[in-house]
């Protein structure tokens, strides 16, 4: 099975366009077409016949059956709910002030009384499976259906409510009750329009205390209902003084041994109250045995499952259970719906292919189901996207419904407000069971402040009591996950707080991505600038023989490309989830790089100095900085800052940090400098060379200009010069990974200001203005007198400096 979803899964994702149907489509059993389809799921059968898979050839699909006998009628209950929805929607279609000029279809599906056929009614009904008709669907369409009405067991509603609500998509249940259903956590989309067994089982030990009866025995569904509402019971129970003699599990597939058991339990007990949490199915097998063995004189009180329907009430069961006690539902007279019933016929509704079987016994008690319609009601909450006409409207978001004109609201857990009638069994003259309400169980609110939902914490109002008291919300990064918390509870320092601030989610983690914009476009920048420079250094190679790159020290050149080329590539270490060598690669290669670059302009800056003070040939000036001299102050220069980066490598390595102080709501990846003096110490260093570079270069800007880069060396370092200054301010205001994009951004900005300054208009002469890249043009367009300075060349003065210069 596991098997065929993988490979189902994989060819989904390969199609992308259309989800391949395995199965044979399930098609509804009742249906009608409509602009806002609603989807139902009742219990339409009592039972299923499932066939043993082989694992070889395809399951047979489940095929339902109805019990005889005492539960033939149960297939008549989930009719009547059936019928009653479909009533409910033709009265909102044929009304004018609700949904005006929008009609409202419906898809009912038979889950059979069982969980697996409900869960995959429910995946039918938002997949569009019944539709179908071909083998092929839409994998990437929405759910035609805007809410779900049904189950009316808990345990299969429990599945329905798991799988929507990871869709968004209402379920309204009408009849499961089990207190679990109100965890709005795990069943965020779940409403109902019956009360939790949470007030329920609380009314009935109430109930057992008013009387007095303080020894009794206990019997529940082995289900979530019964379950779960037992557990609340005892719990309650034992609190007010009762004590609990026994407590039996029944359930209608067990043996008739397990029933057999829990007959003999009660016969030799001592107590004569049984408390009943049961659903009316199990009931009627443990009251057919009970009438075998003839057990009677017993005080039941009972849940609203059973002590209230008419397929148990019946004048056998009477013996069993005379005087029987327990709360119902309170039922609403909905006018109309009798008539509804009355006049269903099988062929007067289109598509309702699974009326016929059901049509003969349609009158054995078919208004017993009037109050299952205002859940029905509910879908009137689809005004809202309706009167819009958005076909595309999100799905229902139910807060309210009508109740035969009287609106009830869902409090936060999708509950309505608790309120039950309390029901005796009394035997009329007519020799009718009939359910004779005695009172009723209600809850009135009184409070001088409301609770305080999770989020929020109790503050005392001064000078009043402590039941009056303020909700306030809590602080940044603190939560309450409670009803009327005292206290709000800090986050630990990985996670935050939602936005509702009652759950402690994980901080997302922050750092300059390759995925996000900033670092793709900072990535192209780097790999640009790394490309032209590669372009620049092919260029001066072809053309390393002309007089303008030999005039320019063609040798410092070639250095100078390439560390401009390491300063580009350097950046990339930037980029990325921060890891122990990108930390500690990035600054160092970021010095080194940038101290090489600017050391090969600084000497280039001196050469040009000195090569205009030593224009006699022969003169000893040039000899003090030669080639050797040259390459010795560049691999010094570096060297120095080489020694600085590996003692602080050494010593106090840079390393990932997780900064959870900048920004509450995030937490920061980013390198801890482990040593600030050393990161400011190569920083600096780089600074001063700059500084020198530009001083030099700015008392050079007025020499000829044929060969002489002075100029553009001075431009190249006011532009380092104002980008690093710049830098500093942008470095310590900007958040999180924008502090590093701002470092790259000065590291590409400054790389870019060296390349295009430098070189850009040597290319320029090279490969546009070939006619003035020869040693006649360089020498005689440098026969000029600068009036400014005093300072008369001529060719001859010129040659000698050309022929200075192009040696170096």
């Amino acid at each position: 099975m596991f098997l065929r979803i993988i490979v189902l899964a994989l060819s989904v994702e390969g199609e992308d366009l259309f989800c391949k149907l395995w199965g044979n489509p399930d098609i509804p059993l009742l249906s009608k077409t409509g602009e806002f389809m609603l989807g139902g799921i009742f219990t339409l059968h009592n039972n299923i016949i499932a066939s043993k898979p082989t694992l070889q050839s395809k399951p047979e699909a489940f095929t339902c059956i109805g019990f005889f006998f005492y539960f033939k009628s149960l297939n008549y209950r989930g009719y009547q709910f059936a019928e009653a929805m479909i009533f409910a929607i033709e009265e909102i279609n044929n009304r004018t002030d609700i949904l005006p000029n929008v009609s409202l279809g419906y898809k009912i599906y038979d889950a059979c009384g069982t969980i697996s056929l409900a869960i995959k009614a429910a995946m039918a009904l938002i997949s569009g499976a019944g539709e179908a008709q071909s083998s092929t669907l839409s994998c990437s369409q929405q759910s035609s259906i805007h809410a779900i009405i049904g189950e009316s067991a808990s345990s299969p509603t429990i599945g329905i409510a798991t799988l929507v609500g990871q869709f968004n998509i209402p379920v309204i249940s009408h009849f499961a009750t089990c207190a679990c259903l109100s965890n709005r956590k795990e069943f965020p989309s779940f409403f109902r329009t019956i009360p939790s067994d949470y007030y329920q089982s609380r009314a009935l030990a109430q109930l057992v205390k008013h009387f007095r009866w303080t020894w009794v025995g206990t019997i529940r569904s082995d289900n979530d209902y019964g379950n779960s509402g037992m557990a609340t019971f005892i719990e309650v129970a034992q609190k007010e003084g009762i004590c609990i003699e026994y407590s039996e599990v029944i359930y209608r597939t067990n043996p008739r041994e397990t029933f057999l058991k829990t007959v003999e339990v009660i016969k030799m007990a001592s107590s004569k109250i049984i408390v009943a949490f049961a659903s009316f199915i199990d009931m009627e097998f443990l009251m057919k045995e009970l009438l075998l063995q003839n057990i009677t004189g017993l005080q039941w009180v009972g849940s609203e499952s059973w002590v209230s329907a008419k397929n148990v009430a019946t004048k056998e069961n009477y013996r069993i259970c005379k005087g029987a006690i327990g709360f119902s539902n309170a039922n609403a007279a909905m006018p109309g719906l009798k008539e509804f019933l009355l006049s269903a016929h099988p062929s007067s509704t289109p598509g309702n292919t699974g009326l016929i079987q059901f049509w003969e016994n349609i009158f054995d008690s078919v208004y017993a189901v009037a109050y299952a319609l205002h859940d029905l009601l509910a879908c009137q909450d689809n005004q809202g996207p309706c009167t819009a006409n958005q076909k595309d409207a999100l799905p229902l978001q139910v807060s309210s419904f009508a109740n035969n004109g009287e609106y009830v609201n869902f409090d936060i857990n999708g509950d309505p407000p608790a309120r039950y009638e309390l029901v005796n069994w009394q035997l009329s003259i007519n020799g009718i069971i009939e359910f004779v309400t005695i009172g009723f169980y209600d809850i009135p609110k009184s409070v001088c402040s409301e609770s305080c939902h999770p989020g929020t914490r109790k503050a005392t109002q001064r000078g009043k009591p402590i039941c009056c008291f303020d909700c306030l919300p809590c602080a940044e990064g603190e939560i309450s996950n409670n009803t009327d918390a005292v206290h709000c509870m800090k986050c630990p320092l990985e996670y935050r707080a939602n936005e509702e601030k009652d759950q402690c989610i994980l901080k997302d983690i922050e750092f300059l991505s390759y995925d996000e914009i900033m670092g793709m476009i900072l990535i192209i920048f780097a790999l640009l600038g790394a490309s032209l420079t590669s372009v620049v250094t092919v260029v001066f190679f072809k053309f390393k023989d002309t007089p303008i790159v030999k005039a320019n020290n063609s040798e410092l050149s070639f250095l100078l490309l390439f560390s401009l080329t390491l300063c580009f590539l350097c950046s990339l270490t930037f980029i990325g989830e921060p890891t122990q060598w990108s930390c500690m690669l990035r600054h160092t290669a970021f010095g080194i790089t940038f101290v090489l670059c600017i050391s090969c302009v600084l000497g280039k800056t001196i050469v040009v100095l000195m090569a205009f003070r030593a224009t006699v040939p022969g003169s000893k000036i040039m000899k003090c900085f030669g080639p050797t001299q040259q390459r010795l102050s560049v691999l010094s220069l570096t060297l120095l800052q080489t020694l600085t980066c590996i003692i602080w490598l050494v010593k106090y390595p840079p390393l990932p940090h997780k900064n959870m102080n900048s920004n509450k709501e995030v937490i920061i990846l980013e390198c801890e400098m482990g040593s600030a003096i050393a990161f400011y110490l190569v920083l600096g260093y780089i600074g001063v060379l700059a500084v020198m570079c530009f001083v030099l270069a700015f008392l050079a800007r007025k020499l000829p200009d044929n060969f002489n880069e002075a100029k553009f060396i001075t431009f190249s370092m006011l532009v380092f010069c104002a980008v690093w200054i710049t830098f500093i301010p942008s470095y310590i205001s900007s958040p999180g990974k924008y502090t590093v994009a701002v470092e790259v951004f000065a590291i590409l900005a400054s790389s870019f200001g060296l390349l295009l300054c430098i070189f850009v208009p040597k290319c320029y002469i090279v490969l546009l203005k070939p006619d003035r890249n020869s040693k006649k043009h360089v020498i005689e367009k440098s026969e000029a007198v600068h009036q400014g300075n005093q300072i008369i060349f001529t060719a001859v003065k010129m040659n000698s400096i050309y022929n200075l210069t192009s040696l170096l």
